[in-house]
């Protein structure tokens, strides 16, 4: 009979050797790993757009670009500081977006487009990427900041979406700022419409699509600004706001204020605003479809956002682009236009601002 020491000492040998399997196991399965997958996550980060079209260095005026980058940098120091204090990042995409809705520079708030009827109807809509909670407003003309409508919407009703004048009541009751029509009457935008309408008139046809959403006439169908931002708290928020499209009529509605189009945020994936032909950005789900294309097939933020801006929205038809915030921090500005106003700002602080497509 064999001594019983020597069965412990083979027993022991036998659970050495497979610990030492299975930590070389794990070794070969990390070292099969992505490298874009073992990333260090930023403490927070800030993506803000202005619109995107046929924006080009031969038509901007010194003074022009100086005043679209200053006004850029002057909303993302807004939302930087927000998060740099330990705010959340639903407060820093509205208070963001809010300067760029205070300024006649950019399609939202008091620079919104005209529609046909000679009047001003703006979108707004936000998300909260923990709670899946959204805000959205369509076609008001009296609330001052459309995204504090949406805003409200999400956080003090049951609702996701108020639209027209119930939306403005609901605004009323709020205690939001409510103005006249005619704060957001602008005489370049003004001026758009008109020159779109004189086009129509040339082509002889007012209902012809081309003449409609030509789109070689500047702001005919661009514009919209937009927010993404990831908090100290790991949590993500995106918003968007807009004027919609010069011209438009009968109570068109774009993807700005559609929930999955043009804004969509979600802790798991990323936050994302957009910015384009809204028509094609609906049946695309764009914001959505980046996220899903990062949770189902494992495709990185800029990987995600390239397939669907530069593949699926233009074998529909359309162009545009978007900003977007991944959960690690990671940030990207993807469009298939000439130029897009964009900044972001990351957790060390490094500003970055761009116009056209470098």
């Amino acid at each position: 009979m064999r001594n019983p020491i020597f069965f412990l000492a083979l027993f022991s040998l036998c659970l050495s050797c497979g610990e030492m399997d299975s930590n070389a196991n794990t070794t070969a399965k990390a070292s099969d790993d992505k490298p874009s997958e073992v990333t260090q996550k930023a403490e927070f980060a800030i993506i803000i757009h202005g619109g995107a079209g046929n924006i080009l260095k031969k038509n901007m005026t010194s003074e022009d670009e100086a005043a679209y980058k200053a006004k850029l940098e002057e909303a993302i120091r807004v939302g930087y500081e927000i998060l740099k204090n330990g705010g959340s990042s639903l407060d820093a995409v509205q208070k963001t977006i809010n300067v760029m809705e205070d300024s006649p520079l950019f399609n939202a708030g008091k620079g919104a487009v005209f529609t046909n009827a000679e009047t001003n109807e703006l979108d707004a809509s936000i998300m909260d990427g923990k709670t899946l909670n959204a805000g959205a407003s369509a076609g008001t003309t009296t609330v001052r900041n459309p995204i504090n409508l949406a805003r409200a919407i999400m956080d003090n009703s049951p609702h996701v979406m108020m639209a027209g004048t119930g939306a403005e009541t609901f605004a009323k009751e709020q205690g939001l700022d409510i103005v006249s029509p005619s704060y957001f009457y602008t005489e370049n935008r003004f001026k758009s419409l008109q020159r779109i309408k004189a086009s129509e008139k040339t082509e002889g046809d007012h209902d012809n699509n081309q003449a409609f959403y030509d789109p070689t006439i500047k702001d005919s169908k661009f514009g919209t600004v937009g927010c993404a931002a990831l908090d100290k708290d790991g949590n993500l928020a995106a918003g968007t706001s807009t004027g919609g499209m010069t011209n438009k009529r009968y109570g068109r509605v774009g993807d700005a204020p559609i929930i999955g189009a043009g804004t969509y945020a979600n802790n798991n994936s990323c936050a994302v605003s957009s910015t384009g032909w809204g028509e094609y950005f609906i049946r695309a789900m764009v914001a959505h479809d980046i996220s899903a294309l990062m949770q189902y097939k494992g495709m990185s933020l800029a990987e995600a956002a390239r397939e669907v801006i530069q593949k699926k929205v233009p074998d529909l038809g359309g162009d545009g682009g978007i900003i977007a915030v991944d959960k690690n921090g990671a940030m990207v500005a993807e469009f298939n236009t000439a130029g897009m106003y964009r900044a972001t700002m990351n957790d060390k602080g490094e500003l970055e601002i761009g116009i056209y497509g470098e």
